[in-house]
Protein backbone atom coordinates (compact mmCIF):
# COMPACT_ATOMS: atom_id res chain seq x y z
CA UNK A 1 0.00 0.00 0.00
CA UNK A 2 1.37 3.42 -0.72
CA UNK A 3 -0.70 5.57 2.07
CA UNK A 4 2.00 7.05 3.23
CA UNK A 5 3.02 8.68 0.05
CA UNK A 6 -0.54 9.92 -0.98
CA UNK A 7 -2.41 12.23 0.77
CA UNK A 8 -5.47 11.02 2.02
CA UNK A 9 -8.51 13.07 3.51
CA UNK A 10 -11.81 11.35 5.02
CA UNK A 11 -15.10 12.88 5.17
CA UNK A 12 -17.32 12.11 7.65
CA UNK A 13 -20.35 13.34 8.83
CA UNK A 14 -22.18 13.48 12.30
CA UNK A 15 -25.61 11.60 10.64
CA UNK A 16 -26.80 10.73 7.01
CA UNK A 17 -27.30 13.43 4.57
CA UNK A 18 -25.15 15.43 6.22
CA UNK A 19 -22.95 16.50 3.65
CA UNK A 20 -20.06 13.96 2.88
CA UNK A 21 -21.26 13.59 -0.86
CA UNK A 22 -21.59 17.02 -1.62
CA UNK A 23 -18.14 18.22 0.36
CA UNK A 24 -15.96 15.39 -1.42
CA UNK A 25 -17.13 16.36 -4.81
CA UNK A 26 -16.93 19.70 -4.10
CA UNK A 27 -13.21 19.40 -2.99
CA UNK A 28 -12.37 17.23 -6.24
CA UNK A 29 -13.45 19.79 -8.56
CA UNK A 30 -11.40 22.41 -6.33
CA UNK A 31 -8.31 20.22 -6.73
CA UNK A 32 -8.75 19.29 -10.03
CA UNK A 33 -9.06 22.95 -11.38
CA UNK A 34 -5.99 23.26 -9.30
CA UNK A 35 -4.08 20.56 -11.30
CA UNK A 36 -4.32 17.74 -8.71
CA UNK A 37 -4.88 14.68 -9.80
CA UNK A 38 -7.01 13.24 -7.30
CA UNK A 39 -9.49 10.28 -6.79
CA UNK A 40 -13.12 10.02 -4.64
CA UNK A 41 -13.22 7.10 -2.51
CA UNK A 42 -15.90 5.40 -0.84
CA UNK A 43 -15.25 1.88 0.77
CA UNK A 44 -18.41 1.03 1.64
CA UNK A 45 -21.83 2.45 0.26
CA UNK A 46 -25.32 1.41 0.79
CA UNK A 47 -27.38 3.00 -1.68
CA UNK A 48 -29.80 1.66 -4.61
CA UNK A 49 -29.18 4.74 -7.08
CA UNK A 50 -26.09 3.23 -8.97
CA UNK A 51 -24.11 3.78 -11.90
CA UNK A 52 -22.29 1.31 -14.79
CA UNK A 53 -18.57 1.73 -14.42
CA UNK A 54 -15.92 2.01 -17.45
CA UNK A 55 -14.96 -1.41 -15.91
CA UNK A 56 -18.02 -2.90 -16.25
CA UNK A 57 -19.14 -2.73 -12.75
CA UNK A 58 -21.60 -0.95 -10.60
CA UNK A 59 -20.79 1.71 -8.29
CA UNK A 60 -22.80 4.30 -5.88
CA UNK A 61 -23.84 7.29 -7.81
CA UNK A 62 -22.64 10.15 -5.79
CA UNK A 63 -18.97 7.71 -6.25
CA UNK A 64 -19.93 8.55 -9.71
CA UNK A 65 -20.70 11.88 -9.68
CA UNK A 66 -17.56 12.57 -7.71
CA UNK A 67 -15.17 10.93 -10.66
CA UNK A 68 -16.56 13.28 -12.88
CA UNK A 69 -15.93 16.56 -10.43
CA UNK A 70 -12.45 15.00 -10.66
CA UNK A 71 -12.57 14.99 -14.38
CA UNK A 72 -12.73 11.21 -14.27
CA UNK A 73 -14.53 7.99 -15.47
CA UNK A 74 -16.12 5.79 -12.72
CA UNK A 75 -14.23 3.04 -11.57
CA UNK A 76 -15.51 0.03 -9.21
CA UNK A 77 -12.41 1.01 -7.25
CA UNK A 78 -13.94 4.27 -5.98
CA UNK A 79 -16.44 1.97 -4.39
CA UNK A 80 -15.45 -1.50 -3.57
CA UNK A 81 -18.10 -2.17 -1.50
CA UNK A 82 -21.76 -2.01 -2.37
CA UNK A 83 -24.91 -2.83 -0.05
CA UNK A 84 -28.24 -2.43 -2.22
CA UNK A 85 -31.24 -3.54 0.02
CA UNK A 86 -33.59 -5.86 -1.04
CA UNK A 87 -35.72 -5.85 2.50
CA UNK A 88 -35.17 -3.99 5.78
CA UNK A 89 -33.23 -7.06 7.03
CA UNK A 90 -31.07 -7.75 3.70
CA UNK A 91 -28.89 -6.79 0.99
CA UNK A 92 -27.25 -7.89 -2.02
CA UNK A 93 -23.23 -7.11 -1.59
CA UNK A 94 -21.57 -6.25 -4.51
CA UNK A 95 -17.62 -6.25 -4.39
CA UNK A 96 -15.76 -4.31 -6.72
CA UNK A 97 -18.66 -4.23 -8.98
CA UNK A 98 -19.76 -7.55 -9.08
CA UNK A 99 -23.07 -9.17 -7.27
CA UNK A 100 -21.40 -11.76 -4.90
CA UNK A 101 -24.59 -12.76 -2.51
CA UNK A 102 -27.88 -11.72 -0.75
CA UNK A 103 -26.71 -11.34 3.34
CA UNK A 104 -28.94 -10.41 5.99
CA UNK A 105 -26.96 -7.41 8.44
CA UNK A 106 -25.78 -10.24 11.12
CA UNK A 107 -24.14 -12.38 8.07
CA UNK A 108 -22.75 -9.26 6.70
CA UNK A 109 -21.00 -8.93 9.88
CA UNK A 110 -19.35 -11.78 9.68
CA UNK A 111 -18.48 -11.01 6.27
CA UNK A 112 -16.78 -7.91 7.20
CA UNK A 113 -13.04 -8.91 7.26
CA UNK A 114 -13.40 -9.91 3.47
CA UNK A 115 -15.10 -7.27 2.67
CA UNK A 116 -12.15 -4.65 3.88
CA UNK A 117 -9.67 -6.89 2.11
CA UNK A 118 -11.48 -6.05 -0.99
CA UNK A 119 -11.51 -2.13 0.07
CA UNK A 120 -7.93 -2.08 1.26
CA UNK A 121 -6.95 -3.47 -2.36
CA UNK A 122 -8.91 -0.62 -4.10
CA UNK A 123 -7.49 2.05 -2.09
CA UNK A 124 -4.12 0.61 -2.93
CA UNK A 125 -3.85 0.86 -6.48
CA UNK A 126 -5.66 4.44 -6.31
CA UNK A 127 -2.53 5.43 -3.81
CA UNK A 128 -0.66 4.18 -6.64
CA UNK A 129 -2.11 5.96 -9.23
CA UNK A 130 -3.51 9.34 -8.19
CA UNK A 131 -1.94 12.39 -6.01
CA UNK A 132 -4.32 12.71 -3.49
CA UNK A 133 -7.83 10.35 -2.37
CA UNK A 134 -10.61 11.80 -0.83
CA UNK A 135 -12.25 9.19 1.10
CA UNK A 136 -16.34 9.83 1.95
CA UNK A 137 -17.78 7.64 5.20
CA UNK A 138 -21.04 5.83 5.65
CA UNK A 139 -23.62 7.70 8.15
CA UNK A 140 -22.08 8.53 11.57
CA UNK A 141 -18.71 7.14 13.19
CA UNK A 142 -20.49 7.10 16.27
CA UNK A 143 -22.93 4.34 16.00
CA UNK A 144 -22.13 2.31 18.55
CA UNK A 145 -23.18 -1.08 17.39
CA UNK A 146 -21.18 -1.03 14.49
CA UNK A 147 -18.08 -0.17 15.43
CA UNK A 148 -17.09 -3.44 15.78
CA UNK A 149 -15.31 -4.73 12.48
CA UNK A 150 -16.05 -1.44 11.06
CA UNK A 151 -14.80 -0.46 7.45
CA UNK A 152 -16.63 2.43 6.70
CA UNK A 153 -15.70 5.28 9.02
CA UNK A 154 -13.14 5.00 11.92
CA UNK A 155 -12.43 1.70 10.80
CA UNK A 156 -10.88 2.26 7.30
CA UNK A 157 -9.68 5.85 9.09
CA UNK A 158 -7.31 3.75 11.09
CA UNK A 159 -6.48 1.10 9.19
CA UNK A 160 -4.80 3.57 6.58
CA UNK A 161 -3.61 6.23 8.90
CA UNK A 162 -5.47 9.51 7.53
CA UNK A 163 -6.97 12.30 8.82
CA UNK A 164 -10.85 13.09 9.32
CA UNK A 165 -13.21 15.99 9.31
CA UNK A 166 -16.07 15.64 10.29
CA UNK A 167 -19.11 17.46 8.35
CA UNK A 168 -23.05 18.32 10.34
CA UNK A 169 -25.68 20.08 8.97
CA UNK A 170 -26.99 23.21 10.69
CA UNK A 171 -30.24 23.59 8.80
CA UNK A 172 -31.18 20.29 10.85
CA UNK A 173 -30.68 21.85 14.10
CA UNK A 174 -28.36 21.00 17.05
CA UNK A 175 -25.33 21.13 15.21
CA UNK A 176 -23.17 21.46 18.08
CA UNK A 177 -24.33 19.17 20.06
CA UNK A 178 -24.14 16.30 17.17
CA UNK A 179 -20.51 17.35 16.47
CA UNK A 180 -19.97 17.23 20.13
CA UNK A 181 -21.30 14.33 20.94
CA UNK A 182 -19.85 12.41 17.58
CA UNK A 183 -16.36 13.58 19.07
CA UNK A 184 -17.44 12.15 22.55
CA UNK A 185 -17.84 8.75 21.03
CA UNK A 186 -15.01 8.63 19.31
CA UNK A 187 -12.08 6.62 21.15
CA UNK A 188 -8.84 8.35 21.94
CA UNK A 189 -7.31 7.50 18.68
CA UNK A 190 -10.05 8.33 16.12
CA UNK A 191 -10.48 12.08 18.52
CA UNK A 192 -6.91 12.45 17.81
CA UNK A 193 -7.39 12.05 14.02
CA UNK A 194 -10.05 14.35 13.65
CA UNK A 195 -8.70 17.55 12.26
CA UNK A 196 -11.55 19.75 12.80
CA UNK A 197 -14.92 20.39 11.65
CA UNK A 198 -17.11 22.19 8.73
CA UNK A 199 -20.68 22.97 9.00
CA UNK A 200 -22.96 22.99 6.13
CA UNK A 201 -25.97 24.22 4.83
CA UNK A 202 -25.61 27.72 7.20
CA UNK A 203 -28.17 30.70 5.77
CA UNK A 204 -28.55 33.81 7.83
CA UNK A 205 -26.14 36.15 9.73
CA UNK A 206 -22.76 34.60 10.63
CA UNK A 207 -21.98 37.25 13.10
CA UNK A 208 -25.22 35.28 15.09
CA UNK A 209 -23.02 32.06 14.87
CA UNK A 210 -19.76 33.01 15.48
CA UNK A 211 -19.57 33.07 19.54
CA UNK A 212 -20.95 29.54 19.02
CA UNK A 213 -17.85 28.35 16.68
CA UNK A 214 -15.28 29.98 19.25
CA UNK A 215 -17.13 27.33 22.15
CA UNK A 216 -17.03 24.77 20.11
CA UNK A 217 -13.47 25.10 19.14
CA UNK A 218 -12.73 26.19 23.11
CA UNK A 219 -14.43 22.90 24.34
CA UNK A 220 -12.96 20.46 21.68
CA UNK A 221 -9.97 21.97 20.80
CA UNK A 222 -10.88 21.19 16.95
CA UNK A 223 -11.13 24.22 14.32
CA UNK A 224 -13.55 25.21 12.66
CA UNK A 225 -12.24 25.14 8.99
CA UNK A 226 -15.23 26.55 7.42
CA UNK A 227 -18.84 27.27 7.48
CA UNK A 228 -20.53 26.61 3.95
CA UNK A 229 -23.46 28.37 2.57
CA UNK A 230 -27.06 26.82 2.24
CA UNK A 231 -27.04 26.75 -1.90
CA UNK A 232 -30.80 27.04 -3.15
CA UNK A 233 -31.31 25.32 -6.42
CA UNK A 234 -28.13 23.05 -6.29
CA UNK A 235 -28.55 19.84 -8.20
CA UNK A 236 -26.34 16.91 -7.33
CA UNK A 237 -27.38 13.16 -7.53
CA UNK A 238 -28.90 11.45 -4.77
CA UNK A 239 -27.10 8.71 -3.32
CA UNK A 240 -30.26 7.17 -2.03
CA UNK A 241 -32.84 9.76 -0.62
CA UNK A 242 -35.93 10.91 -2.49
CA UNK A 243 -36.59 13.82 -2.97
CA UNK A 244 -40.36 14.32 -1.71
CA UNK A 245 -41.60 17.89 -2.86
CA UNK A 246 -43.93 18.52 -5.90
CA UNK A 247 -42.05 20.91 -8.51
CA UNK A 248 -43.40 22.65 -10.88
CA UNK A 249 -45.72 26.15 -10.95
CA UNK A 250 -48.53 27.54 -12.37
CA UNK A 251 -45.95 27.45 -16.11
CA UNK A 252 -46.09 23.87 -15.69
CA UNK A 253 -48.10 22.16 -18.94
CA UNK A 254 -47.56 18.52 -17.87
CA UNK A 255 -48.59 16.70 -15.01
CA UNK A 256 -46.02 13.62 -13.93
CA UNK A 257 -46.38 11.47 -11.53
CA UNK A 258 -44.42 8.11 -10.07
CA UNK A 259 -44.71 6.30 -7.42
CA UNK A 260 -42.17 6.14 -4.42
CA UNK A 261 -41.65 2.44 -3.77
CA UNK A 262 -40.41 1.00 -1.33
CA UNK A 263 -37.01 -0.40 -2.68
CA UNK A 264 -36.62 2.08 -5.59
CA UNK A 265 -33.77 1.97 -7.37
CA UNK A 266 -31.81 4.55 -9.83
CA UNK A 267 -34.41 7.10 -8.71
CA UNK A 268 -32.56 9.65 -10.31
CA UNK A 269 -34.14 8.53 -13.70
CA UNK A 270 -36.72 11.12 -12.99
CA UNK A 271 -34.06 13.68 -12.05
CA UNK A 272 -34.90 15.99 -15.61
CA UNK A 273 -38.65 15.41 -15.42
CA UNK A 274 -38.28 16.88 -11.68
CA UNK A 275 -35.80 20.08 -12.99
CA UNK A 276 -37.73 20.92 -16.51
CA UNK A 277 -39.46 24.14 -15.96
CA UNK A 278 -42.72 23.08 -17.70
CA UNK A 279 -43.29 19.85 -15.74
CA UNK A 280 -45.02 19.66 -12.68
CA UNK A 281 -43.74 16.39 -11.50
CA UNK A 282 -44.82 14.49 -8.04
CA UNK A 283 -43.63 11.46 -6.17
CA UNK A 284 -46.66 9.89 -4.78
CA UNK A 285 -46.36 8.22 -1.54
CA UNK A 286 -47.98 5.43 0.25
CA UNK A 287 -51.50 6.44 1.57
CA UNK A 288 -51.61 9.14 -0.70
CA UNK A 289 -53.88 9.76 -2.91
CA UNK A 290 -52.83 9.22 -6.73
CA UNK A 291 -53.58 12.65 -8.55
CA UNK A 292 -54.85 12.70 -12.32
CA UNK A 293 -51.49 13.03 -14.52
CA UNK A 294 -50.51 13.69 -17.59
CA UNK A 295 -47.93 11.02 -17.81
CA UNK A 296 -47.05 8.13 -15.31
CA UNK A 297 -43.72 7.17 -14.82
CA UNK A 298 -43.32 3.60 -12.98
CA UNK A 299 -39.64 3.53 -12.43
CA UNK A 300 -36.94 0.33 -11.35
CA UNK A 301 -37.00 -1.22 -8.46
CA UNK A 302 -34.65 -3.82 -6.17
CA UNK A 303 -37.66 -6.06 -4.81
CA UNK A 304 -40.07 -5.96 -8.41
CA UNK A 305 -42.30 -8.39 -6.96
CA UNK A 306 -42.55 -7.07 -3.71
CA UNK A 307 -42.97 -3.77 -5.02
CA UNK A 308 -45.66 -4.29 -7.53
CA UNK A 309 -47.51 -5.94 -4.89
CA UNK A 310 -47.25 -2.85 -2.99
CA UNK A 311 -48.56 -1.07 -6.00
CA UNK A 312 -52.00 -3.08 -5.72
CA UNK A 313 -52.32 -2.09 -2.19
CA UNK A 314 -51.80 1.16 -2.60
CA UNK A 315 -54.81 1.26 -5.34
CA UNK A 316 -52.07 1.94 -8.23
CA UNK A 317 -53.64 -0.63 -10.89
CA UNK A 318 -56.59 0.74 -11.04
CA UNK A 319 -55.52 4.17 -11.57
CA UNK A 320 -53.24 3.20 -13.79
CA UNK A 321 -56.21 1.25 -15.58
CA UNK A 322 -57.98 4.57 -15.26
CA UNK A 323 -55.45 6.78 -16.75
CA UNK A 324 -55.10 4.75 -19.76
CA UNK A 325 -58.68 4.89 -20.59
CA UNK A 326 -58.84 9.00 -20.41
CA UNK A 327 -55.73 8.83 -22.84
CA UNK A 328 -52.69 9.57 -20.50
CA UNK A 329 -49.33 7.93 -21.04
CA UNK A 330 -47.67 5.14 -19.02
CA UNK A 331 -43.26 4.80 -19.23
CA UNK A 332 -41.53 1.77 -17.42
CA UNK A 333 -38.18 1.93 -16.87
CA UNK A 334 -36.22 -1.21 -15.69
CA UNK A 335 -38.67 -2.34 -12.73
CA UNK A 336 -41.26 -0.91 -14.10
CA UNK A 337 -40.88 -2.41 -17.40
CA UNK A 338 -41.39 -6.02 -15.74
CA UNK A 339 -44.23 -4.81 -13.97
CA UNK A 340 -46.16 -3.56 -17.38
CA UNK A 341 -45.90 -7.21 -18.76
CA UNK A 342 -47.91 -10.56 -17.63
CA UNK A 343 -45.56 -12.06 -15.21
CA UNK A 344 -42.89 -11.92 -13.10
CA UNK A 345 -40.68 -15.21 -12.54
CA UNK A 346 -37.70 -15.36 -9.76
CA UNK A 347 -37.38 -19.15 -9.50
CA UNK A 348 -33.88 -18.33 -7.46
CA UNK A 349 -35.30 -16.37 -5.00
CA UNK A 350 -32.61 -13.45 -6.15
CA UNK A 351 -34.98 -10.33 -4.50
CA UNK A 352 -37.15 -12.46 -1.63
CA UNK A 353 -39.08 -15.66 -1.65
CA UNK A 354 -38.66 -18.00 -4.77
CA UNK A 355 -41.92 -17.56 -6.99
CA UNK A 356 -43.93 -15.50 -8.96
CA UNK A 357 -45.84 -12.82 -9.28
CA UNK A 358 -48.77 -11.81 -11.89
CA UNK A 359 -47.71 -8.81 -13.81
CA UNK A 360 -50.04 -6.05 -14.38
CA UNK A 361 -50.67 -7.04 -17.97
CA UNK A 362 -50.29 -4.33 -20.36
CA UNK A 363 -47.62 -5.45 -22.35
CA UNK A 364 -47.33 -9.20 -23.81
CA UNK A 365 -43.97 -10.24 -22.57
CA UNK A 366 -42.99 -12.62 -18.91
CA UNK A 367 -39.60 -11.98 -17.05
CA UNK A 368 -37.55 -14.26 -15.23
CA UNK A 369 -34.86 -13.00 -12.86
CA UNK A 370 -31.71 -14.92 -13.42
CA UNK A 371 -28.52 -14.78 -11.24
CA UNK A 372 -26.21 -13.06 -13.81
CA UNK A 373 -26.53 -9.02 -13.68
CA UNK A 374 -26.68 -7.22 -16.80
CA UNK A 375 -24.22 -4.22 -16.72
CA UNK A 376 -23.57 -1.75 -19.49
CA UNK A 377 -23.65 1.74 -20.98
CA UNK A 378 -25.35 1.77 -23.78
CA UNK A 379 -26.55 4.19 -26.78
CA UNK A 380 -29.06 4.05 -29.20
CA UNK A 381 -32.33 5.30 -30.92
CA UNK A 382 -36.07 5.60 -29.52
CA UNK A 383 -38.57 4.11 -31.86
CA UNK A 384 -40.39 7.25 -31.58
CA UNK A 385 -40.68 9.90 -34.54
CA UNK A 386 -37.29 11.29 -35.82
CA UNK A 387 -35.37 7.99 -34.18
CA UNK A 388 -33.79 10.73 -31.41
CA UNK A 389 -31.08 9.40 -30.18
CA UNK A 390 -30.66 7.68 -26.34
CA UNK A 391 -27.83 7.44 -23.85
CA UNK A 392 -27.84 5.66 -20.75
CA UNK A 393 -27.28 2.44 -18.86
CA UNK A 394 -28.73 -0.80 -18.50
CA UNK A 395 -28.68 -2.84 -14.40
CA UNK A 396 -31.03 -5.63 -14.07
CA UNK A 397 -31.12 -9.59 -13.59
CA UNK A 398 -34.17 -9.85 -15.62
CA UNK A 399 -34.79 -11.50 -18.96
CA UNK A 400 -38.28 -11.00 -20.35
CA UNK A 401 -39.31 -12.51 -23.26
CA UNK A 402 -42.73 -11.97 -25.45
CA UNK A 403 -44.72 -11.15 -28.29
CA UNK A 404 -44.87 -7.72 -27.13
CA UNK A 405 -41.18 -7.36 -27.66
CA UNK A 406 -41.38 -7.34 -31.28
CA UNK A 407 -42.26 -3.51 -30.91
CA UNK A 408 -39.06 -2.30 -29.45
CA UNK A 409 -39.91 0.84 -27.88
CA UNK A 410 -35.12 1.40 -27.90
CA UNK A 411 -32.57 0.31 -30.46
CA UNK A 412 -29.55 0.16 -27.94
CA UNK A 413 -26.33 -0.99 -29.98
CA UNK A 414 -28.25 -2.44 -32.72
CA UNK A 415 -30.05 -4.79 -30.74
CA UNK A 416 -33.91 -4.17 -30.06
CA UNK A 417 -35.11 -3.07 -26.07
CA UNK A 418 -38.16 -3.02 -24.22
CA UNK A 419 -41.77 -2.69 -26.29
CA UNK A 420 -43.89 -0.02 -26.78
CA UNK A 421 -47.95 -1.01 -27.65
CA UNK A 422 -50.16 -0.65 -30.09
CA UNK A 423 -52.19 2.06 -29.43
CA UNK A 424 -48.93 4.36 -28.38
CA UNK A 425 -50.01 4.76 -25.03
CA UNK A 426 -47.41 2.56 -23.37
CA UNK A 427 -43.52 2.17 -23.69
CA UNK A 428 -41.25 0.47 -21.68
CA UNK A 429 -37.58 -0.42 -21.65
CA UNK A 430 -34.28 -0.80 -19.70
CA UNK A 431 -32.76 1.89 -20.28
CA UNK A 432 -31.85 3.74 -17.08
CA UNK A 433 -31.10 7.26 -18.01
CA UNK A 434 -33.50 7.87 -20.76
CA UNK A 435 -34.11 11.49 -20.15
CA UNK A 436 -30.81 12.69 -19.64
CA UNK A 437 -30.10 13.23 -23.95
CA UNK A 438 -31.83 16.39 -24.48
CA UNK A 439 -33.17 14.66 -27.81
CA UNK A 440 -34.49 11.69 -26.53
CA UNK A 441 -35.87 13.97 -23.48
CA UNK A 442 -37.55 16.06 -26.04
CA UNK A 443 -39.12 13.29 -28.25
CA UNK A 444 -40.43 11.69 -25.18
CA UNK A 445 -42.00 14.49 -23.89
CA UNK A 446 -43.48 14.74 -27.27
CA UNK A 447 -44.83 12.00 -27.15
CA UNK A 448 -46.59 12.45 -23.62
CA UNK A 449 -48.16 15.76 -24.69
CA UNK A 450 -45.88 18.39 -24.15
CA UNK A 451 -45.08 19.47 -27.54
CA UNK A 452 -42.27 22.47 -28.37
CA UNK A 453 -40.57 22.43 -24.85
CA UNK A 454 -37.04 23.37 -24.50
CA UNK A 455 -35.12 20.29 -22.86
CA UNK A 456 -32.85 20.12 -19.60
CA UNK A 457 -29.57 19.47 -21.03
CA UNK A 458 -28.73 17.10 -17.34
CA UNK A 459 -24.94 17.16 -18.19
CA UNK A 460 -24.28 20.85 -18.50
CA UNK A 461 -26.47 21.31 -15.97
CA UNK A 462 -24.96 18.72 -13.64
CA UNK A 463 -21.18 20.50 -14.56
CA UNK A 464 -22.76 24.14 -13.65
CA UNK A 465 -23.86 22.97 -10.27
CA UNK A 466 -20.21 21.10 -9.63
CA UNK A 467 -18.70 24.16 -10.24
CA UNK A 468 -20.89 26.49 -8.35
CA UNK A 469 -20.44 24.21 -5.74
CA UNK A 470 -16.65 24.04 -5.81
CA UNK A 471 -16.70 27.70 -5.84
CA UNK A 472 -18.93 27.97 -3.00
CA UNK A 473 -16.36 25.67 -0.78
CA UNK A 474 -13.62 27.43 -1.91
CA UNK A 475 -14.82 30.04 -0.59
CA UNK A 476 -15.79 28.83 2.47
CA UNK A 477 -13.01 26.90 3.93
CA UNK A 478 -9.73 28.02 5.46
CA UNK A 479 -7.17 26.80 3.23
CA UNK A 480 -4.69 27.60 5.69
CA UNK A 481 -5.51 25.26 8.16
CA UNK A 482 -6.27 22.65 4.93
CA UNK A 483 -2.71 23.05 3.73
CA UNK A 484 -1.32 20.30 5.72
CA UNK A 485 -3.90 18.17 4.70
CA UNK A 486 -4.53 18.14 1.00
CA UNK A 487 -2.00 18.68 -1.81
CA UNK A 488 -1.74 21.60 -3.98
CA UNK A 489 -3.44 24.01 -1.82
Amino acid sequence: MNSRKTPTLMIQGTTSDAGKSTLVAALCRVLKRRGVRVAPFKPQNMALNSAVTVDGGEIGRAQALQALAAGLEPHTDFNPVLLKPSTDRAAQVIIHGKAQMDLDARAYHEYKPRAMRAVLESYGRLTAAYECVLVEGAGSPAEINLRDRDIANMGFAEAVDCPVILIADIDRGGVFAHLVGTLELLSASERARVAGFVINRFRGDIGLLEPGLRWLEERTGKPVLGVLPYLHGLHVDAEDALPRIATGGAQARLRVIAPALPRISNATDCDPLRLHPELAFRYVGPGEAIPPADLIVLPGSKAVRADLEWLRAQGWEEAIRRHLRYGGKVIGICGGLQMLGRAIHDPHGLEGAPGSSAGLGWFDYETTLEPEKKLENVTGTLALPGAPAVRGYEIHMGVSRGAALARPAVVLGGLPDGAISADGQLLATYCHGLFDHPEAQAALLAWAGLRDAAPIDLAARREADLDRLADAVEAALDWRLLRPLLPGV
